[in-house]
């Protein structure tokens, strides 16, 4: 996915749609086009990255604990350390390079919805789409004072599939290019919430 997020940011306008549990794989991979903005080297005018990230104020069914299979707040306010560092890097990064000048147009927002995907999503330009399951794995955390296992979700290892507008207008690739976008948007836009 790597090649293809630094090939977005060649284009005049770069669009990246993320649903996923933290944001983590995306935060690796955008990092050395934003630095290569810094430095001059890439100057797209008009920047947007939305993430959809899991709610971590409220229980989870999955990750949970492989002794009851019941939620653990300590393993979200674990999460949200997490995804918080992760989103916030990513969207001070982007303002960074608005609030510099560098890229006219820029911004970079994150939505909580629900509980975990069991899957992470990309949608970059519009034009192609990444997929991915994570595995649920058990985990061992520590928690607190003492370590807890955890089925968890394991994504950096996570294979994604590839679809692409390119393959033709009446491909399946490109019908789920389109749809995850709907996907996306029609969550974004209903049950989605601004992070507090």
């Amino acid at each position: 996915m790597r090649p293809h997020i630094e090939e977005a940011f060649k284009r005049p306008e770069v669009s990246i749609d993320f649903a996923g549990f933290s944001g983590e794989t995306l935060h690796g991979a955008v990092m050395e086009a934003l630095d290569n903005i810094r430095a001059g080297r890439l100057t797209p005018e008009r920047i947007s990255i939305r993430l959809l990230l899991p709610d971590t104020g409220r229980p989870w069914s999955l990750p949970c604990r492989v002794d009851n299979g019941q939620d653990e707040p300590l393993f979200r306010q674990r999460a949200e350390k997490i995804i918080s560092r992760h989103a916030q890097a990513i969207v001070d990064s982007v303002h960074e390079l608005r609030d510099l000048g560098l890229v006219p147009h820029a911004s970079a927002d994150v939505r909580i919805s629900g509980e975990p995907p069991r899957f992470k999503m990309y949608v970059i330009n519009g034009e192609e789409a990444f997929f991915g399951y994570y595995a649920v794995a058990e985990h061992t955390v520590a928690l607190g004072a003492a370590p807890v296992t955890m089925y968890d979700l394991m994504g950096k290892d996570t294979e994604l599939f590839h679809f692409a507008l390119s393959d033709g207008p009446d491909s399946t690739s490109a019908q789920y290019v389109q749809q995850s976008s709907v996907w996306f948007d029609t969550v974004w836009n209903s049950v989605a919430r601004e992070v507090s």
